[in-house]
C-alpha cells in the first residue's frame, strides 16, 4: 500500500444544499411543504406544544416536594476502604482516584456497611454513627472536613 493509496474511511460527502434551484433536487420550498407555521422562517412550535392540548407535564400529577438545597453526598460503604493500605489518609481525592467515587458532588458520606481492619485516617464530610465507632474500635482516626 502506498501513501496515495489511502481513502477516507467514509467518503468525503457534500452537506445538502436547500432551496438551491429545481436542478438541486431540494429547490423551491426546499423540503419544507408548501404550508403552514413550519414553512415559515422562525417557525415551528416550542418542545412540549401539543396544538393547543393540555400538554403532558400539566396533565400529570404531581406529588411530593424537591427540595433543591438538600445536599447530596458521594455514599463510601466501610468495606470499600478495605483496599487501602494501614497508616493511609484517605479523603475525597484519593478516593476519585482509586474509582470507589465517581463524582465529589457535595462531600463523601461514610456509612457503616461492613467492616473494617486496618488503622486509617478518613476525611470526610459526615459518618454514620456506626462507621465512626467502627473506624474508631479498628484503630483508626474519623475527621469531619
Amino acid at each position: 500500500m502506498k501513501l496515495f493509496d489511502l481513502k477516507p474511511a467514509c467518503p468525503n460527502k457534500e452537506p445538502k444544499r436547500k432551496g438551491r434551484g429545481h436542478g438541486s433536487g431540494n429547490g423551491k420550498t426546499a423540503g419544507r411543504g408548501r404550508d403552514g407555521q413550519k414553512s415559515r422562517s422562525g417557525g415551528g412550535v416550542r418542545p412540549g406544544f401539543e396544538g393547543g392540548q393540555m400538554p403532558l407535564y400539566r396533565r400529570i400529577p404531581k406529588r411530593g416536594f424537591n427540595n433543591i438545597f438538600a445536599k447530596k453526598y458521594a455514599e463510601v460503604k466501610l468495606s470499600d476502604l478495605e483496599v487501602f493500605d494501614n497508616g493511609t489518609v484517605v479523603n475525597a481525592e484519593l478516593l476519585k482516584e482509586k474509582g470507589i467515587i465517581k463524582k465529589v458532588k457535595d462531600g463523601v458520606v461514610v456509612l457503616g456497611n461492613g467492616d473494617i481492619s486496618k488503622k486509617l485516617t478518613i476525611q470526610a464530610a459526615r459518618f454514620t454513627k456506626s462507621a465512626s465507632e467502627k473506624i474508631e474500635a479498628a484503630g483508626g482516626k474519623v475527621e469531619v472536613v
